[in-house]
């Protein structure tokens, strides 16, 4: 093989690679093979199992997000250590916020660990899946792209000191907008957040035909960007109603952001799963115990995070196949597909 196609090869996004039609991507895959380019999941008789991860994983144990590598000599234990937050209005305030979080993730595996600010789903799923982080949180409905993706491993969740977690899916609108159930949304402009966020879009469309509407058959969904977004152009008389997740609208009423006796809730879910804190399959074993004794270790009572997250004192643990079931049924119902193109 010659040195210019190794070169093309290797630098052939993975991302792009899967976007590429079946004929071509298996022409490309066998190609890689044949020059010992590939890794070993990527060979299709090495993985007894894969179910909707990418080609680039495998799930020979059945727990639904990618096995470690098979060869410890392909472990990763980076020093800098990345951690990286979902998507946020204020990147610069979450990064003071984690700060207490940072400096104890970094006393307890012992590397230098830094805050990265991301600007969107798709690139903190990106950034997971290219190396440049290697432990983050990802929003409800992201996280199930970020695990088929970008391999990414969920463990912990924010919760109270009894162990409970989650949150529901709130649709506000003004006091004065004349809507007082969900059927009032008829010919109206609402919100959604992103196509891929559980309460903003996906629990919508799930849940509310069976209350009486249809999004973007009875009412205009106009995509915002954010839960922020969202609330804030209720509030500003841009949209008429957004379905927002609670655990962010209580977070900016704190702040005051807006005033709550200008807004009701005309409709609530039932309590879904936050975010979910995850570390890439292909860590070191010996980083990723250290990594989630510094999530079950550390103490919010009396930090930022605790106080900006209201209600939880502590992370617990949590699976992706048994806490995110009920999103992936949600996402099921919704003929979700997970591929770099949706997420995006």
């Amino acid at each position: 093989m010659s040195r210019r196609l190794s070169l093309s090869l290797s630098r052939l996004p993975v991302a792009r690679a899967l976007s590429l039609p079946t004929p071509r991507l298996t022409a490309l895959l066998t190609t890689l093979a044949l020059c010992g380019l590939a890794a070993p999941a990527l060979a299709a008789d090495d993985c007894p199992n894969r179910g909707q991860l990418a080609p680039i994983y495998c799930d020979a144990d059945g727990d639904l997000v990618a096995d470690a590598p098979s060869d410890p000599s392909q472990y990763l234990d980076p020093d800098p250590l990345v951690f990286a937050y979902t998507p946020v209005e204020d990147p610069a305030i979450y990064a003071d916020i984690w700060e207490p979080f940072i400096e104890h993730l970094r006393d307890v595996t012992g590397k230098d660990v830094r805050f990265y600010a991301v600007q969107s789903n798709a690139a903190e799923i990106e950034a997971m899946r290219s190396g440049r982080i290697q432990v983050a949180g990802f929003s409800t409905g992201p996280t199930p792209f970020a695990v088929n993706l970008a391999g990414a491993v969920p463990f912990s969740i924010m919760g109270s000191e009894d162990g409970e977690f989650g949150y529901t899916l709130q649709v506000y609108t003004r006091k004065d907008s004349g809507i007082d159930e969900l059927t009032d949304l008829a010919g109206k402009r609402v919100a959604h957040t992103s196509p891929t966020s559980n309460s903003g879009n996906l629990a919508p469309r799930a849940l509310f035909p069976e209350q009486g509407v249809t999004p973007d058959e009875d009412y205009e969904v106009v995509y915002s960007g954010s839960h922020d977004q969202s609330m804030l152009g209720v509030v500003a008389g841009d949209y008429d109603a957004a379905p927002v997740a609670s655990e962010v609208v209580d977070r900016m009423a704190e702040r005051g952001l807006f005033d709550p006796e200008e807004v009701k809730i005309v409709f609530e879910s039932k309590r879904f799963p936050t975010t979910s804190y995850t570390y890439a399959h292909n860590l070191d074993p010996e980083l990723i115990e250290k990594i989630r004794e510094a999530f079950f270790s550390f103490d919010m009572a009396g930090t930022e995070l605790g106080e900006e997250f209201d209600g939880v004192t502590k992370f617990v643990p949590v699976t992706y196949q048994n806490d995110w079931d009920v999103i992936r049924e949600i996402q099921k119902a919704n003929g979700v597909v997970y591929s770099q193109e949706n997420v995006e």
